[in-house]
């Protein structure tokens, strides 16, 4: 039986009435009708429940998405989708550097490979909970985790209460790594490079919409993605299809599209904020484009920092495109401070599932977010530091481990940088889905990067 994850309505309805609950809706009533009729809560972790609903219950769930969708939020305000807004609300919107120093070809390199090493160390512990993932790491000598997870030596009965991923283990252990699998994480920067080719950076986000059917299988989309191109194919047009029907639109999968924004935009986080936000807003609203435009805002900055402990300029400059008063800007605080108080990094994180576990889903932005700034906090922007301490605090363990790689290694600067039993496993190749990118070098991805970043006419800076 086939049952598509992340779209059928009867598992749609549970996260929407979660989500509403954390965006200011009040969901209570809508709700009720919906477990008085026998409805059930959406699937913890998986993406779909394991068995089909009656045609009643399916027609109803499609009624009170809608329903809700109509509720008026106590956030909106505060917590605005449009650019304007978003500008208007942010006191220290950053200005262009005057004249930002062009990264290298090879600092590029080292952030491709940071992003792919952060994601493959994260591969085979996606979904487990934080419990697993230090038992897994403990019963290897992994703990604190400090290289790939590894099968050999961990204990049956280990295994048995917390399996590695089904689809990660044969490609992203120790004993089995032969180049970089595919991945979502690798996936869409790959489209992003293919948008800039095409559009340049003043791509539309239908421009984005666009790519995606003539580029991206749809059978590798996921959550908000997912539901966005079933949005676009029932001919839906951006920026709706952000919304209907979609409960994960504040989840991760804007912030994972980041990267390149940011790294053809060295020096002008602003810029790079802006293109993050055409690029999100086709499956995202709120807090899960604000995830996007913080992490562009970080990378831009890092993509011109002279050393690894700018990262804390980094994140801060990441929090000036972010609403102030959002939830994302409020947890992102919260972690970093976190981070600066605490030596021990566990106490860091059970602090911060202490905080969300219970009110948010594993994929969602807010938490995620949270735990990546935390983790380049408290590893003072070293790239082992970071990739594990992310990976280790649990939720979207990939792509926590992708984006933290990705700004550490460009901290790092070159990929000689990169400690070698990281990136000699990588073999400089990767598989994905996306164009004609299967088999490309990291290498090859740094130029080509490097090309898109010098075919932009830099801004000037305001003048005095």
């Amino acid at each position: 039986m086939l049952r598509l994850t992340w779209v059928q309505p009867e598992d749609l309805i549970g996260h929407e009435l979660r989500q509403a609950a954390l965006d200011g809706r009040e969901p209570s009533r809508i709700a009720a009708r919906w477990r008085a009729a026998g409805g059930r809560e959406a699937p913890l972790r998986a993406g779909a429940s394991p068995e089909p609903t009656s045609r009643y219950l399916r027609t109803l769930a499609e009624d009170l998405l809608d329903e809700l969708a109509d509720l008026p939020s106590r956030l909106a305000d505060r917590e605005p989708t449009d650019l304007a807004r978003i500008r208007a609300s942010c006191p220290s919107w950053p200005a262009p550097a005057a004249s930002p120093a062009a990264p290298a070809v090879s600092r590029y390199e080292a952030a491709w490979l940071g992003r792919a090493v952060g994601c493959l160390l994260g591969k085979p512990v996606e979904k487990l909970p934080l419990e697993g993932i230090r038992l897994l790491a403990a019963a290897t000598g992994n703990r604190p985790l400090n290289s790939y997870f590894t099968a050999k030596g961990v204990p049956p009965e280990l295994l048995a209460a917390h399996p590695w991923n089904r689809r990660s283990a044969p490609t992203s252990l120790a004993e089995n790594i032969d180049g970089m699998p595919e991945d979502d994480d690798l996936n869409y920067p790959l489209l992003d490079l293919l948008l800039l080719q095409r559009h340049g950076r003043d791509f539309t986000t239908t421009d984005v919409a666009r790519l995606w059917l003539d580029e991206l299988p749809a059978g590798r989309t996921f959550t908000a993605e997912r539901v966005a191109y079933r949005n676009l194919l029932l001919g839906i047009e951006p920026p709706y299809t952000a919304r209907h029907r979609n409960p994960f639109r504040e989840w991760i999968g804007a912030l994972i599209r980041a990267d390149v924004h940011g790294w053809t935009n060295p020096g002008d986080p602003g810029a790079a904020a802006e293109q993050a936000h055409r690029d999100a807003t086709l499956t995202h609203t709120a807090n899960g484009v604000y995830a996007a435009m913080f992490t562009a805002a970080v990378v831009a900055r890092a993509a011109v920092a002279t050393a690894p402990d700018d990262i804390h300029a980094c994140l801060r400059t990441g929090l000036t495109v972010v609403p102030p008063r959002s939830r994302l800007a409020e947890a992102v605080r919260h972690a970093v401070q976190l981070a600066r108080v605490h030596e021990d990094f566990d106490t860091v994180v059970d602090e911060l599932h202490a905080t969300h576990a219970d009110t948010h889903h594993w994929v969602h932005a807010v938490p995620n977010t949270a735990l990546i700034a935390a983790a380049l906090t408290h590893a003072n922007g070293d790239f082992t530091g970071s990739i594990c301490r992310a990976v280790s605090g649990g939720w979207d363990t990939d792509s926590n481990g992708a984006t933290a790689g990705s700004v550490a290694a460009l901290l790092a600067g070159a990929p000689a940088a990169l400690p070698d039993r990281w990136t000699t496993p990588l073999k400089n190749r990767l598989a994905t889905s996306v164009a004609d990118f299967n088999g490309t070098g990291f290498d090859a991805l740094a130029r080509l990067t490097h090309d898109l970043t010098h075919q932009h006419t830099p801004r000037e800076a305001p003048r005095p």
